[in-house]
């Protein structure tokens, strides 16, 4: 693997590079470039060799015909196509981390724990590169694969990965007093709260992800105790929207005569779609005067029975997330 400093700009496909293999907006996959390797899916067989020296973000053709894009890897799409080995934070919430901890380069994070290493990623892309993140987790298998992660992305240099029981040790005192800001993402976070102290500079910050309310309010117990302030608790909700241009047909209503017309098309027969519907009304009716001078007949069997150039957006069905509280909390113990 030809690892490459964080943040560098990387221009072309080179042997041993990773690349996230884009094959449509909800299938990516991560591949190592190796000539004389093949991938083969859906779209077709695509050999190694003809991506070496192609740009990022390029459409190759496979011998089928079929064709996928080549795109460099980020954080976000490492969080995409990275293996689960535990529950992930998805680009929603790790944003919102990164934003309120105020990550910038040069900040020193220490993180419990590691997990599959999807926050990891995006705190080592927001401290770099004269940044660093220290991530423990209790788990030694699990650090070892998050740490060979480290090393295909090319962070190996800004990411230390420790075996080592947060809960129970606390964070090692080579930290004490260095850190910027402390993420624990543990069953009890409350008892690593007192070594989050140690670790912390003066007006460092502190964030706790925890699944159950009830984690909650023994952390925020605890953070009191310990004179942190400004402590506050947000859960970040994203629903996510799919705007596409459709053809509706418009039929007579059946209540009255009057020329008034509804779309019924079926995507737009469930329930929270109905008002959406109800309130395009007047703009469907005068699009179906412009496109056909009259008024439409529903026995019309052709194309002139339908409003061209309508987009519509629908939620859609799957949203990737999970029921998480984010608690944050500031200490100026010096």
């Amino acid at each position: 693997m030809l690892a490459r400093p964080a943040g560098q700009r990387r221009e072309a496909i080179e042997e041993g590079d990773l690349v996230i293999v884009y094959e449509s907006h909800d299938r990516m996959k991560a591949v190592t470039v190796q000539s004389g390797q093949e991938l083969n899916n859906r779209y077709g067989v695509f050999r190694h060799a003809d991506w070496i020296g192609k740009p990022f973000g390029c459409k190759v053709t496979g011998k089928s015909g079929g064709f996928v894009h080549l795109l460099a890897p980020s954080p976000e799409l490492w969080t995409c196509v990275l293996s689960h080995r535990t529950q992930i934070l998805y680009i929603a919430d790790i944003s919102f981390i990164i934003s309120y901890l105020e990550l910038r380069p040069g900040c020193i994070v220490a993180e419990s724990g590691t997990g599959s290493g999807s926050l990891t990623t995006s705190l080592a892309r927001s401290v770099a590169p004269s940044g660093h993140v220290f991530t423990f987790d209790f788990h030694g298998q699990r650090a070892d694969s998050a740490r060979q992660d480290f090393i295909k992305n090319g962070l190996d240099g800004i990411v230390t990965v420790e075996v080592r029981d947060i809960q129970g040790l606390g964070f090692p005192d080579k930290l004490n007093g260095k850190v910027d800001a402390v993420f624990l993402d543990l069953p009890q976070p409350w008892l690593a709260i007192p070594s989050a102290v140690n670790a912390l500079r003066s007006n460092g910050a502190l964030c706790s992800f925890s699944p159950c309310i009830e984690q909650v309010q023994r952390s925020c117990e605890t953070l009191q105790k310990y004179k942190f302030t400004e402590i506050r608790t947000f859960e970040v909700l994203m629903r996510r929207y799919e705007v596409r241009e459709e053809l509706l047909k418009l039929l007579q209503s059946e209540e009255t005569n009057n020329g008034t017309w509804e779309p019924i098309k079926e995507l737009f027969s469930s329930p929270p779609h109905k008002k959406l519907c109800s309130g395009m009304m007047k703009d469907v009716h005068s699009v179906a005067n412009e496109c056909t001078g009259s008024v439409l007949d529903t026995r019309d069997k052709d194309m002139s029975s339908r409003v061209p150039g309508l987009l519509m957006a629908k939620p859609l069905l799957e949203t990737r997330g999970h029921t998480g509280y984010l608690t944050f909390a500031l200490s100026y113990i010096g």
